[in-house]
């Protein structure tokens, strides 16, 4: 039967496949993430399933304090849960989590949440068609065989890509911008040195005087910012430059980039040129709303002290009745079993005429010593622990006081809690109306953006980037999986472009390899999170081999290709990659990159396999 789908093919794989990385991360050990130890915890309150937490910390790293974070105790091997965590003014750590650590957790570890990406991808994988920006379905499907992408070749692209007759480009080289800019949909194979970045720049350069809003992406911030620097030098000259036609979305990871063009580019420099004043009153109300978070807590210190003390000394007040009540018991048993071996000695040994009846008394008697000595035992024994608890209190009460003059002392010249909060309230409420005040600057400046580069993660987070996309351009597209890379293609309304050295390391995942998942699950995870973009490796790595499942479903066949069925339009049989051998002298190593058609935009990539009943047809009766 074939499985179930919710929303267009292939949502519900991906979506799977998504699910799994997500599970396959929460239960891994993170041996080599960096960790944060928390100890001496303690559960402090509950609301719902949320539970909150204090614990003590040696090591606490301040960058934790702004990330998304998972928690488990520090022995357990059950999957992290998510959690955040936040330093208070004396030192503990607060940790907010639904995760059940035990009303006193003596040990805990905090890791970073490396699955906040990928939950936001299945947020998107939900609602492709109603999401902002909306996906266009038809460009992401592209990139599972779906549909028919228009191929063709920019015949006049010096008017789009100024001085292109004089550019030290090759002929491959020419062929993948040109087609790229007369194309919906072209991949580009070019490993390192082979001029790549140049051929993507030009491309991105064109797009954008072709009146194209083109969104560049790649997998790392070195990546992204590598070829932004070139794409800056074409560009740099237009007259909307300083005002930002080119923009960074995420933080500048190359030196060279940041000195350059960092003031043109930056969002919030840009940003920040336009909105001095403003920003000087957020920092204003930022800073003052902090002082009043500050005496906040510093009151709810004093009072979760204050409550302990209380809780302290009704504690001990109830231990000293206790060790009271246990030394009564004591010394009333104490005296029972006197009393029974006075009489059983003024018995005596029975003996003479009414020995019988003496000896049935000894007996009643010996009955009651063993009860009062039991209530003896038991009576110790309350003693002992009342004492116990009596001195355990003693010893935290004196702690507790010794501490508890330097807390109130905290707040002495605070407002009442009350107020503060209330003050609280209304400066949040003001920060909130000039932080949407600014964001009409931060639309501004996206509306001028005409090329942005960033991540695929921050693109996959993001809500919305620009106000349009006509180009999505993914750079080292081999490095990233098949969900991020199908939804980040569907941001595009006119045009996808995938670039990359398909033959090197493919994305980092964990789905497949997680030994606690089912088989047919790490299956699942090779074939829709594993797998890059790009047809050609797909079709060398099920070149001779029968996927192992195969799925029922006629359109679910399409994602498990054969070699026979991976056709590209115009030349057929033959190799088109050039070997380093085949570059020619003098260094021309651009020389090698790859703008066959058997490479670039014109795959007819991901053919339907035969269907039910069907018997698949030889190479040469196979559609172009």
């Amino acid at each position: 039967m074939a499985e179930k789908q919710a929303g267009p093919y292939p949502i519900a794989h991906l979506h799977h496949a998504v699910q799994l990385e997500i599970a396959a991360i929460l239960h891994d050990d993170m041996t080599n993430a960096e960790k944060v130890s928390l100890r001496d915890g303690r559960l402090v309150q509950q609301s719902g399933a949320e539970r909150e937490y204090l614990f003590s910390c040696k090591g606490w790293k301040s960058a934790f304090g702004s990330k998304d974070l998972l928690i488990r105790t520090s022995r357990s091997r059950g999957p992290w849960e998510r959690a955040e965590a936040a330093r208070l003014p004396d030192g503990k750590i607060r940790v907010t989590t639904e995760a059940d650590l035990g009303a006193a957790p003596a040990n805990a570890q905090l890791v970073e949440d490396d699955t906040a990406g990928l939950v936001a991808l299945t947020e998107r994988l939900e609602q492709p068609g109603g999401g902002t920006p909306a996906m266009n379905l038809t460009a992401a499907g592209w990139l599972v065989g779906q549909g028919k992408p228009k191929i063709g070749r920019c015949t006049d692209t010096e008017r789009f890509v100024p001085g292109y007759r004089d550019r030290q480009l090759n002929t491959r080289q020419r062929r993948a911008v040109e087609q790229a800019l007369g194309s919906e949909l072209t991949f580009i194979w070019g490993p390192p040195g082979t001029g790549k970045t140049e051929v993507v720049a030009s491309i991105v350069e064109g797009c954008y005087r072709q009146d194209l809003r083109v969104l560049f992406l790649a997998p790392t911030h070195v990546a992204v910012d590598q070829a932004l620097l070139r794409m800056c030098d074409l560009l740099a000259r237009e007259p909307e430059f300083e005002s930002g036609l080119v923009q960074r979305a995420g933080d500048i990871a190359v030196a060279s980039l940041a000195e350059k063009y960092g003031e043109q580019i930056d969002r919030s420099r840009i940003a920040d040129r336009l909105a001095g004043d403003l920003d000087a009153e957020i920092a204003r109300v930022t800073t003052e709303l902090a002082a009043v978070r500050d005496g906040i807590a510093r009151h709810e210190e004093a009072a979760r002290a204050t409550s302990e003390r209380h809780e302290l000394g009704r504690r001990l007040a109830a231990a000293g009745r206790s060790v009271l009540d246990a030394e009564a018991g004591v010394n009333a048993a104490a005296g029972q079993i006197a009393w029974v071996q006075e009489q059983m000695a003024r018995i005596g040994i029975p003996s003479g005429m009414f020995a019988q009846r003496k000896q049935a008394k000894l007996d009643a008697l010996d009955n009651e010593l063993y009860h009062h000595r039991y209530a003896w035992e038991t009576c110790s024994q309350r003693l002992g622990v009342a004492r116990t608890d009596h001195q355990r209190c003693e010893t935290e009460l004196a702690a507790i006081d010794s501490a508890l003059p330097g807390i109130l002392a905290r707040v002495q010249g605070l407002a009442p809690v009350a107020r503060l909060r209330e003050d609280a309230g209304l400066l949040q409420q003001r920060l909130d109306d000039l932080q949407k005040e600014r964001q009409k600057i931060a639309d501004t400046v996206r509306s001028r953006c005409r090329v942005l580069g960033t991540t695929v993660s921050k693109a996959v987070q993001t809500r919305r980037l620009l106000d349009e996309t006509d180009v999505v351009v993914i750079d080292e597209a081999g490095m990233v999986n098949l969900p991020s890379a199908w939804y980040t293609a569907g941001l595009a309304r006119k045009r996808v472009v995938l670039a990359g050295d398909f033959r090197q390391l493919p994305a980092v995942t964990r789905g497949s390899n997680n030994r606690k998942a089912r088989a047919r699950d790490t299956e699942h995870s090779r074939l829709w999170m594993d797998r890059d973009a790009c047809p050609r490796r797909r079709a060398r790595r099920s070149a001779g081999r029968r996927p192992r499942r195969r799925l029922q479903d006629g359109r679910a066949q399409r994602a498990v290709p054969h070699a026979p069925s991976y056709l590209h339009r115009g030349e057929r049989g033959r190799l088109s990659g050039r070997t380093a051998a085949d570059r020619p002298a003098g260094g021309d190593a651009a020389a090698a990159l790859t703008s066959d058609r058997r490479h670039i935009g014109a795959h007819r990539h991901f053919q339907p396999g035969p269907g039910p009943g069907e018997k698949e047809r030889p190479h040469h009766q196979r559609r172009p």
